[in-house]
């Protein structure tokens, strides 16, 4: 059973995409790499913003359990969309994960592939989409 459901609507890249809520309400547009005027977002920015702030979120909940202080970390998710070979299409991820230089390097190391198993998101695409982690 779910703690919480989100729910959106939307009729497509050139579209509205509306929360159940009204809190979520953009104008989507198809990108201009795609054939479109790009003059709205698009549903991988989206799954980018998304991505990085589940990420970041589910850190600092590590971050804790492991006693070190992430409070200024940041997380940069970049969601690639590629042809699949098989006449449609596929996504890939990196998420450059930025810590306070008194986070020792492998201290990062450990905290950034235990924010992996714990982020909703990770454990979404993990085995459907490749996902680069990268300590900037």
């Amino acid at each position: 059973m779910s703690i919480y459901t989100a729910i959106a609507t939307s009729a497509g890249r050139d579209a509205r995409a509306v929360s159940s809520d009204g809190k979520l309400d953009v104008k989507l547009a198809m990108q201009k790499e795609l054939g479109g005027d790009g003059e709205g977002t698009n549903p991988e920015q989206l799954f980018a913003a998304g991505y990085a702030a589940c990420f970041a979120s589910a850190m600092r909940l590590v971050g804790a359990q492991q006693k070190l202080d992430v409070a200024d970390a940041s997380v940069t998710a970049e969601i690639g969309l590629s042809p699949n070979g098989k006449g449609g299409f596929q996504l890939e991820a990196t998420l450059r994960v930025e810590l306070p230089d008194s986070i020792a390097p492998e201290a990062a190391k450990e905290l950034v592939e235990a924010t992996h198993q714990v982020c909703p998101y990770s454990n979404a695409t993990r085995g459907n989409i490749p996902v680069n982690l990268v300590i900037e």
